[in-house]
């Protein structure tokens, strides 16, 4: 997998995470949401994203996905 649809994936199920939580839980967990969107806002104009490092820690974007 790309590392760039990693991060989509990651976002994705941290913000659907989130959403579920807020339903069944409490709805303090829209923090989570909120986080997610504002990370990914902010790496669109800085190109620094936390996901990013941590995805290449675990492997993902191997050595056929090189970083541009």
């Amino acid at each position: 997998m790309k590392l760039e649809n990693a991060i989509r994936a990651l976002a994705g199920t941290m913000i659907l995470t989130s959403l579920t939580l807020a339903h069944y839980l409490s709805p303090h967990w829209l923090w989570l949401t909120a986080f997610v969107g504002v990370n990914l806002l902010q790496s669109a104009f800085t190109g620094f994203c936390p996901a990013e490092n941590i995805l290449r820690k675990f492997g993902a974007g191997g050595s056929c996905c090189p970083k541009t």
